[in-house]
């Protein structure tokens, strides 16, 4: 078995518990019987923490470990995660004391919640953990691996992904829902394992990770301040102190100052070091390239929160749009569909979308805007989702009123759960190009909790119930078009900003800047 399929196998991993964690909200209001709202919320920063962990990872990576370890450790985090959520179902622990046989709130105990908290926790580890290092390994193995072995772990990929689909609409029970990627993982894991001799591996970066330059710069740039302030102090004591007394204070600074703690001679720009000499001094000198850089990271803060909008959005599809189908009529014709097949179609347009946006945008708009105009069109699409979620939940709570199902949560109503279908669509083209939703996903709850004590203003009810059929979802979606509206007015101010600054100028002026600082 060649190192391609090997490594291939993983995203069996990826795969499988991304349609096992997709029905995570039901999981939680069905078994547990927690409400709409603390479903979403445990599901969304979860989410949110996975996603958002990688920026630390990749920094390990780069720094310490190397893509290799990294893979392997989020592998064996996988394995763990998944079994241990399988394990967290009621009836494993429950039978084995006795006390339950069946998915029942009651059946949850202490043991489960650790369990499966614990769970979530190593599956965070294991999905940012593959997020930052599984393609970077896969494709340095690439340039020598032959062409057969390359096909063989894409069919293999390809082959799983559609076979573990039509084989969830037949599993019922929780347990064997979360025990079945286990299962997969573990042996993933395992022939991942088999090929340690045979890796191309590449080892941290010397220079370690793109954050530990920005690190660096501010650490040197504390120094200088210190410095400063140091000569500033000894200025003033000139004049407010006597001469026995001033020389006894310069003395104690000049102890302070010269310390191996404080570094007292801290400069930005050094051009005339040896290698050995930046090494030692690494942490106390940077070039003026690496201020730039660091000013540039600065000056994208505000760009990207422009982006968390957009998480905010993407973050109610796998919980209040999987909630709101998971009560609505399931049958196409005779053959009840499962939920997963959103999230067939919702991958679908996510990674084929972006090639198509940005095949057409290269033909029409310079190449340098294709990014700006893509998180335009990715912010647009987030409104019209919001507008579509909004109409067909208004359209859902009057069948609910019409067929008296407003106090009745688990009936099922009579209307198909295919009218969602078009919002998962463009839920999935908008995270195609936006790309960035992690603290999107976790500031959804923060939206959630805002917008339901704003709504119950003046004695109102609150618009997020313990049940669907009484929430207003409507009204929330309505306010999330709102927000995205202005979010996206935002942007393009943001965007044309920093389209208007000239990049030849400030070349110019980073060059006189070095010129002038030069020693």
């Amino acid at each position: 078995m060649g190192s391609f399929v090997r490594i291939t196998v993983l995203i069996w991993a990826d795969i499988l518990t991304n349609y096992a964690l997709f029905v995570m909200t039901p999981y939680l209001t069905n078994v547990w019987s927690l409400n709409i709202t603390h479903a979403a919320a445990i599901v969304n920063v979860f989410s949110g923490v996975a996603t958002i962990m990688p920026i630390g990872m990749a920094f390990h990576v780069n720094a310490f470990m190397g893509d290799y370890w990294m893979l392997l450790l989020s592998s064996l985090a996988y394995s763990f995660g998944l079994s241990l959520l399988a394990m967290s179902t009621p009836p494993i622990l429950s039978n084995a004391a006795g006390n339950c046989g069946a998915y029942k709130p009651d059946c949850i105990g202490d043991a489960q919640m650790v369990l499966f908290y614990t769970a979530l926790a190593f599956l965070a580890i294991g999905i940012s953990g593959h997020i930052t290092s599984l393609d970077a390994f896969l494709k340095q193995q690439d340039s020598k691996e032959p062409m057969p072995w390359q096909a063989a772990g894409g069919f293999i990929v390809i082959l799983l992904a559609i076979v573990g689909f039509i084989a969830i609409q037949f599993i019922k029970t929780w347990s064997v829902l979360f025990g079945m990627p286990a299962i997969c993982t573990v042996v993933a894991t395992f022939l991942f394992t088999t090929g340690s001799c045979s890796y191309k591996r590449s080892g941290p970066h010397p220079q370690g990770s793109p954050l530990t330059t920005i690190f660096r710069v501010f650490v040197a740039s504390a120094s200088i301040f210190f410095v400063i302030a140091y000569q500033m102090i000894i200025r003033c004591l000139k004049h407010i102190v006597s001469v026995s007394t001033f020389l006894h204070l310069t003395e104690f600074l000049e102890s302070i100052m010269t310390s191996p703690m404080c570094p007292s001679k801290a400069t930005i720009v050094v051009q005339t070091q040896n290698q050995e000499q930046k090494e030692q001094n690494r942490w106390r000198h940077c070039s003026s390239e690496e201020m730039e850089d660091t000013k540039n990271f600065i000056c994208m803060i505000p760009m990207w929160i422009n982006f968390i909008m957009c998480g905010v959005v993407i973050s109610i599809g796998n919980t209040y749009f999987l909630e709101q189908a998971n009560d609505m009529n399931r049958k196409l014709g005779k053959l009840k569909v499962p939920l997963p097949i959103f999230k067939f179609f919702y991958e679908l347009v996510k990674d084929h979308f972006k090639r198509l946006y940005v095949k057409v945008t290269k033909k029409v708009i310079p190449e340098r805007y294709v990014p700006t105009f893509g998180m335009i069109v990715a912010m647009l699409f987030s409104i019209l989702c919001c507008i579509k979620a909004a109409e067909v939940e208004t359209r859902r709570l009057d069948v609910i009123r019409m067929h008296g199902f407003l106090d009745k949560p688990n009936e099922k109503i009579p209307m198909s759960m295919f009218w969602l279908l078009p919002q998962f669509l463009l839920l999935g083209a908008v995270e195609g190009i936006h790309g960035v939703i992690g603290a999107g996903t976790v500031g959804s709850v923060l939206s959630v909790y805002v917008v339901g004590k704003v709504s119950e203003r003046g004695g109102r009810p609150n618009w997020f119930q313990d049940t669907l059929n009484k929430s207003r979802l409507d009204n929330y979606y309505w306010t999330l078009t709102v927000l995205s509206a202005i979010n996206l007015i935002l942007y393009v101010l943001v965007a044309w900003w920093y389209t208007c600054r000239d990049p030849s100028e400030d070349a110019n002026k980073a060059t006189k800047n070095e010129e002038s600082i030069q020693p």
